[in-house]
């Protein structure tokens, strides 16, 4: 354990509060009581539906499984912030001597750094391992503690010489945080489905033609899809009463190739069922772990994830995972694994009173056999018709993926925040991002243009 200082009640005067507080760098979430760090992260933005990602034990397990591990480039450094015994702020960091797991891309920066004889790794990065969902990452009682915290981060990576610090898929408050402290933010691209039957005026089931992918004015690192919050433009709106609903929403193109898809499907003699929790037997999560293994080395790579990890999530946080299993005369064919926020998370950590939003996780997927489509129905069309028949406000279908807009998975912006050492590079980045930024800009523009929902000028449905 490092103690990184101790601020003085007259140094803090007017700045944060009247207390002591003590600042401290933990080799492992262990050292740290877990129901403290929960309760932090519940009293996070409850638009994160109580991350999963971020739990105390997804982090321990990262370690204890093996998978986030020196040995595999991640070396943990929680950063605590304490008034006392009470933890105020906090944050997963991690020493990185490569760049991937991350899913923001940082290759050609390094690639600089070696060319002008400069090391780039170790790193610094503010992330959980492997998982590329938006969500607080910054963990603190208030703006104020936030911003300490993060001060505390970027002077002690350059205590420890480090190129950079970079804290990825941030919340909107982490982003306000960084701005703050100076760190330069970086947009990429997700694609979000929203459990959201829009009506204009005249009945006609429909987004509006113009600005329905955009985010909400004034939230540069949300997560959400505009409309999500109640845009006006929309008129009143509801949840899908249930799968057809949703696809009386999309255009008819959108609408025809889904239903052929799932035609495909059932046609090759594929049914499926799901379980949750506790539900999900011992030998589904094996043949769940042989389709995700199968699936990685099927691309070359070995997996980030041991089965040990998996079985720690089972056995720890096990009402955060939704299993939908394929079968084929009887027999198991594919899976797809489903994070899911949980209900009775928030009222555990007596934050019950906060409107929050249960949102679904496209996580993992993987397959015995190759039957045309699938992949979509596996992954998207029965999550979302759960997440519809269950309530769910969101599904969040992971990194990257234009096709997922065919599927009415909207784009959403994400945001990375960076500091880096060095003068020079940190003002060549500097304009790096600012032309990347343009870029995305662009980018998101061209996607509005491909809004997958009827709109009023579409034919109606097919009799």
């Amino acid at each position: 354990m490092q103690i990184l200082s101790v601020m003085e009640k007259k140094k803090t005067a007017g700045v944060v509060a009247e207390n002591d507080y003590v600042i401290r760098v933990l080799d492992t979430p262990h050292q740290i009581d877990a129901a403290q760090w929960n309760t932090l992260l519940a009293a996070q933005d409850p638009a994160s539906g109580m991350n999963p990602f971020m739990r105390h034990e997804y982090l321990s397990a990262m370690l204890d499984s093996g998978s986030a591990i020196p040995e595999t480039g991640w070396t943990a450094r929680f950063v605590t912030l304490s008034d006392g015994s009470e933890l105020i702020a906090a944050c997963a960091l991690y020493l990185k001597d490569h760049s991937y797991g991350e899913y923001v891309f940082d290759h050609a920066w390094a690639n600089a750094y070696h060319q002008h004889g400069l090391a780039y790794y170790p790193k610094a990065l503010i992330a959980p391992p492997f998982t590329p969902v938006p969500g607080a990452r910054l963990l603190a009682r208030d703006a104020a503690t936030r911003a300490l915290l993060l001060k505390a981060v970027v002077a002690w990576c350059a205590g420890e010489k480090l190129s950079s610090l970079h804290l990825l898929f941030a919340a909107d408050e982490d982003v306000a945080a960084c701005e703050e402290v100076g760190l330069m933010l970086r947009h990429n691209v997700q694609f979000h489905w929203v459990n959201r039957a829009p009506t204009l005026g005249t009945g006609v089931s429909s987004l509006p033609p113009g600005g329905a992918l955009r985010l909400r004015p004034g939230e540069a690192g949300s997560a959400a899809p505009a409309g999500e919050g109640g845009d006006s433009c929309l008129g009143s709106s509801r949840s899908f009463r249930d799968f057809d609903e949703f696809l009386m929403s999309l255009s008819q193109d959108k609408r025809k190739k889904i239903r052929q898809e799932r035609r495909k499907v059932k046609e090759a003699g594929v049914t499926f069922r799901w379980s949750q929790g506790l539900d999900i037997s011992h030998a589904d999560w094996d043949f769940f772990y042989s389709c995700y293994e199968r699936t990685y080395y099927e691309h070359g790579n070995a997996p980030y994830l041991s089965r040990d990890f998996f079985q720690r999530m089972a056995d720890t946080m096990p009402e955060n995972w939704l299993l939908f299993v394929a079968e084929r005369e009887g027999l198991p064919i594919a899976t797809s694994l489903i994070a899911i926020s949980s209900r009775g998370e928030r009222a555990n950590y007596q934050f019950d009173s906060l409107p929050a939003v249960d949102v679904a996780y496209g996580r993992y997927w993987g397959a015995t056999e190759r039957v045309d489509c699938l992949h979509f129905e596996a992954c998207y069309y029965q999550p979302l018709q759960w997440c519809i028949e269950h309530g769910y406000q969101r599904f969040e279908g992971g990194a990257q993926g234009e096709h997922k807009m065919a599927r009415a998975l909207l784009p959403v912006k994400t945001t990375s925040a960076h500091w880096l050492a060095h003068p020079a590079f940190a003002d060549a980045v500097e304009r790096f991002l600012a032309r990347e930024g343009q870029g995305i800009e662009n980018y998101m523009e061209d996607l509005e243009r491909r809004n997958p929902f009827r709109q009023p000028t579409d034919p109606g449905p097919a009799p």
